[in-house]
């Protein structure tokens, strides 16, 4: 096992900015206002050739009510699976009484705990530390991590204490985190509760209200001896409607988790129906060429006149995407229908990633022409010749052929769908790429002889001689004719 390092302290201390710093990426939502961070945060770092698990936490506050309590509950939890804790202080602000009221939280834990001065850039650092060791843990250790100062002396001390602790293990080969799943979808539609039932554990924070996942969280899961990466996405609102840039910045985090994941499971509230924003939300995941599965939430409860209602709306509105996505009807709370989500998420992620020979695929477009021919284009009409697979996730088709640009949209879509049908596409996107050949005969007759080039080049060279001789003779028959002009 990879030992665990946990970064805890109060909101907005630079937890996220230290664990971004340790990891190497850009994982962690970092913005200049508490409390940004709410749900355990993990990620992979690596100093001196000793890797090590790193966990970002919410900010811990003393007599947290609502939301902030399953937020020090998150960050208590990370606590307890850590080896070693981090406790970052802000050097500028100085010892508060809840940091006093977390030490005193922190000795229950028995565990190693340093204590991180941070934010100490431009400030004696002899000063900034020494009212923190009054809280008897040891020597405080003044960082700058925005600035990437005193990392290296932190860390060092971090992988000698996990040495004496015989918690280094050798590094074993990377392991594929199989299947990326992004849950997406509008604020409060159940996205962290499912998250929840599919791991079967209180992982990420679900609370009674809209913008409560603020980062992308990614989970890994194994489930029947098959590996899979949950990601749960901050909820994506009408564009007129976001004005905080917190909330921009959590917007970009979703999207680029759609375009990380291989698979996107949209969740849709039931009790609100089919809305504008989803369709906005499926027609990013399909352009960012994406597997996807429909998931329609808080399906419990509903009387069945509500349930024949979402379904005619579900069946209307997503028509053009019924014949190859699967849409599941469940509830995250109860776990209704949930155990059915991963089924078609392994067959759209077979789909997306099928390999086919370039002989099947020339095989059934021929078939599709024979049973539909394509239009004709000024007279002349439209020919396929071959096909063959151009890429996967999307499934990409390149299409060899003349006047291919003339193919209408149309046409395109019904060879698609005999693709899908043939192949047993599901839950994917395929993407056609249309190549028109070159003639080979177009440049045949503009090629010259020898012979042919030696009369060219003669002529060429007579030619200034011509011109000259006749503007000479020009010139003398408009002298006689100027001579010939009577006078008056």
């Amino acid at each position: 096992m990879l030992p665990v390092i946990a970064l805890v302290g109060q909101p907005n201390v630079g937890k996220s900015t230290l664990f971004n710093v340790l990891t190497r990426t850009r994982d962690a939502l970092v913005y200049d206002e508490p409390g940004v961070t709410r749900d355990r945060q993990y990620g992979e770092g690596e100093h001196r050739g000793t890797r090590f698990i790193l966990i970002d936490t919410g900010g811990l506050t003393e007599k947290a009510t609502g939301i902030d309590s399953v937020v020090v509950k998150q960050s208590m939890q990370a606590v307890e699976e850590a080896n070693l804790v981090l406790f970052i202080v802000d050097g500028r602000m100085g010892l508060t009484a809840a940091e006093q009221w977390i030490v005193k939280s922190l000795r229950q834990i028995n565990k190693p705990v340093f204590v991180v001065v941070n934010k100490t850039e431009g400030l004696d650092e002899a000063v900034a530390c020494s009212e923190f060791y009054q809280l008897g843990l040891g020597q405080p250790f003044a960082i700058a991590a925005s600035h990437q100062k005193g990392i290296k002396t932190l860390m060092d001390s971090c992988m000698d204490k996990i040495k004496s602790m015989s918690a280094e293990a050798p590094k074993p080969e990377i392991e594929s985190k199989g299947i990326k799943i992004a849950l997406v979808g509008r604020p409060n539609v159940g996205k962290s509760t499912l998250t929840n039932r599919m791991l079967g554990e209180e992982r990420v924070i679900v609370y009674d209200m809209p913008g409560t996942t603020r980062d992308s969280i990614y989970i890994n899961l194994n489930r029947h001896d098959k590996d899979y990466t949950l990601i749960d996405t901050a909820g994506i609102r009408r564009k007129g409607r976001v004005s905080e840039s917190l909330e921009k910045f959590s917007i970009v985090k979703t999207l680029q988790s759609i375009a990380e994941a291989d698979v996107a499971i949209l969740v849709i509230d039931a009790r609100e129906g089919l809305t504008d924003q989803d369709m906005h939300i499926l027609g990013f995941v399909l352009d960012a060429g994406r597997s996807l599965v429909i998931a329609v939430n808080k399906w419990d409860g509903m009387e069945p006149d509500a349930k024949d209602r979402v379904k005619l709306e579900v069946e209307r509105r997503l028509k053009f995407v019924a014949d190859f996505v699967e849409i599941h009807f469940i509830s995250a709370l109860h776990g209704t229908g949930v155990g059915h989500l991963f089924k078609s998420v392994d067959e759209a992620y077979r789909s997306a990633h099928q390999e086919i020979s370039t002989s099947q695929i020339t095989r059934v477009m021929e078939k599709a022409l024979e049973e539909h021919n394509p239009p004709l284009v000024r007279g002349r009409r439209i020919k396929l010749r071959y096909a063959h697979m151009g890429g996967h996730n999307p499934p990409q088709i390149v299409i060899h052929g003349n006047q291919t640009e003339s193919l209408p949209e149309s046409y395109k879509r019904y060879l698609m769908n005999c693709f899908r049908k043939a192949f047993n596409l599901i839950g994917t996107p395929i993407k056609l790429e249309l190549k028109t050949s070159e003639n080979p005969y177009k440049d045949k007759y503009k090629k010259l002889t020898p012979l042919q080039e030696h009369k060219e080049r003669k002529k060429a060279a007579r030619t200034p001689y011509k011109a000259k001789s006749k503007a000479v003779a020009k010139s003398k028959v408009a002298g006689k004719a100027k001579a010939k002009k009577p006078s008056r």
